[in-house]
């Protein structure tokens, strides 16, 4: 029974540490653009929002370490600087849009206060949990996820049953494509490899449960939590498309309002007037939960390296909390725009480690881990490059590398140096009578 007990709470937490402003905000707006291509966007949405990050989860399982074990294969010095971008990162954008649409969707329409208030008091309570950490799994998995998850079931669930299912001509040329980026925007594949360590050291606080044991329980709970996100997106995307001709969110004047208005009408017309109310708590918790993970796999990573000390644990957290409340005062769009390039840049490469450490070790020597990261960062330039500086000359080579038009460049070159290596390895092997 226990068993059973620390299973369920650990999937609920996982899926909650996931679960934030983008997972709600961007499914909804990608089905209502992608209409009668709802299915096809909602795959490739999969593959970067869920698939990744549960493998991400299971690598985690397997090395039950930090972040630093992602990359050290690499390098010592990679792996270094690769930690502390993903941790800076982490606290400068993901973190304060939680606040952002905590803001925007569910204080502001109701209570008309300032970005400055909300965040200060946002990010007080996130820091209180981040000092008890001790408590955070228990708090998470037993009561805030279940909410979360039922009020989701039921804006999907009543909304697909209310609804015409009547879809909109589809938007885009590539829908699977489009769903592949936009689930960058969810940082689900960073947040697998950042709050995956909150799990590992929250499980060891519980007890001295075996490596094997704890291995066992990570990769359950990983499968678990990535069954209700693959339900939760494709929901959230099914109904975005099929109140198309229902909702008109072209009324509103940039992107990040078009999704709060669509999720908005969506859940008032589900629930009636109490929609609103239960989208407002449901916001609040969702970014709530994101926001102390975070956080506290940030404080982690820095009490780990400085002499795991919990006086720099407790400093790190109050910095991450305090450039929160700074940055949280951006609008939520403003913070999307941001991160674009930031992504094209950090999510191929997190990908790829993600990839090497889940596979067999024979396929994943240090040399491979060393060409194909190198491979996926030199193939990234172009994607970064043409959206901050875009050239005739850079275009004219993005044309020429496969897949580059679509920001996925890196891809084919670093699946070819895998195989080569490995290819190159195993046939070169000395062979013994």
């Amino acid at each position: 029974m226990n068993k059973t007990k620390d299973l369920l709470i650990t999937s609920f937490a996982l899926f909650s540490l996931f679960f934030g402003a983008g997972n709600l905000l961007l499914p909804p707006l990608l089905g209502y653009n992608s209409g009668e291509d709802w299915f096809w966007v909602t795959l490739g949405f999969i593959i970067t929002a869920v698939a990744i990050p549960i493998i991400g989860i299971y690598a985690h399982a397997k090395l039950q370490g930090t972040l630093y074990d992602f990359g050290k294969k690499v390098s010592p010095v990679f792996s270094l600087v690769y930690c502390v971008l993903i941790y800076i990162i982490a606290v400068a954008i993901p973190s304060p849009r939680t606040a952002a649409a905590t803001h925007e969707i569910a204080i502001h329409p109701n209570f008309g206060t300032s970005p400055l208030l909300t965040s200060s008091v946002y990010f007080i309570l996130v820091l209180l949990f981040a000092l008890n950490r001790s408590k955070i799994l228990n708090f998470i998995g037993k009561y805030l996820t279940p909410f979360i998850v039922i009020m989701l079931l039921l804006v999907i669930g009543i909304g697909l049953f209310s609804t015409q299912m009547i879809t909109n001509t589809s938007q885009f040329e590539t829908p699977i494509v489009k769903g592949i980026l936009e689930g960058y925007q969810t940082f689900d594949a960073i947040g697998a490899v950042v709050v995956g360590a909150v799990i590992i050291i929250s499980i060891n606080l519980k007890g001295n449960a075996s490596f094997e044991a704890k291995k066992e329980l990570i990769k359950k709970s990983g499968l678990i939590a990535g069954l209700g996100l693959f339900i939760i997106y494709a929901g959230l995307i099914a109904v975005g498309a099929f109140y198309g001709s229902e909702i008109d969110v072209n009324s509103a004047l940039s992107s990040d309002m078009q999704r709060a208005n669509l999720l908005r009408g969506i859940s008032t017309k589900a629930l009636g007037t109490f929609g609103n109310t239960a989208l407002s708590v449901l916001i609040a918790l969702a970014c709530f939960t994101t926001a102390v993970g975070i956080v506290t796999g940030t404080a982690d990573y820095f009490k780990g390296l400085i002499n795991n000390s919990q006086t720099v644990y407790i400093i790190t957290a109050i910095i991450a909390c305090v450039f929160g409340v700074v940055v949280g005062q951006l609008n939520f769009n403003s913070i999307i725009v941001i991160a674009l390039p930031i992504l094209l840049f950090i999510y191929p490469i997190t990908i790829i480690l993600i990839l090497l450490n889940a596979i067999p070790q024979k396929f994943a020597s240090k040399t491979v881990f060393r060409l194909v990261v190198l491979v996926t960062f030199i193939f990234s330039i172009p994607d970064v490059l043409g959206f901050l500086m875009p050239s005739e000359g850079l275009i004219n080579l993005i044309n020429i590398i496969p897949f580059a038009k679509h920001s996925l460049g890196w891809v084919l070159p670093a699946l070819i140096v895998f195989l080569v290596l490995n290819i190159k390895t195993f046939t070169t092997k000395p062979t013994t009578l």
